[in-house]
């Protein structure tokens, strides 16, 4: 069982940054989504997929994965860049 360790994003339709402090641990899926034939949505009988843990710090998080013997890559969170500019910059 393998698993990825990650610092959620902000949302991109928002300004706010709720929630994006949380580190989730969340499983890989270990078989192929095939379609459904009667509805045609992609799914598969892999529920380990659908489950996604949240943790207060990355050190937690390592914790739990190396407590349950679970195979973890942490995806490090990319640094954030600020594009300053000036209003009047949208008329030249």
């Amino acid at each position: 069982m393998s698993a990825r360790i990650f610092q959620r994003p902000k949302n991109a339709m928002q300004s706010g940054r709720g929630r994006t402090n949380e580190w989730v641990l969340e499983f890989q899926s270990n078989e192929p989504r095939k379609a459904d034939p009667l509805m045609g949505w992609a799914g598969s009988g892999d529920t380990q997929s659908q489950v996604q843990l949240t943790f207060p710090t990355l050190d937690a998080a390592r914790a739990y994965a190396d407590k349950k013997g679970i195979a973890a890559t942490y995806i490090p969170t990319p640094p954030k860049t600020l594009k300053l500019q000036a209003y009047a910059d949208n008329f030249r």
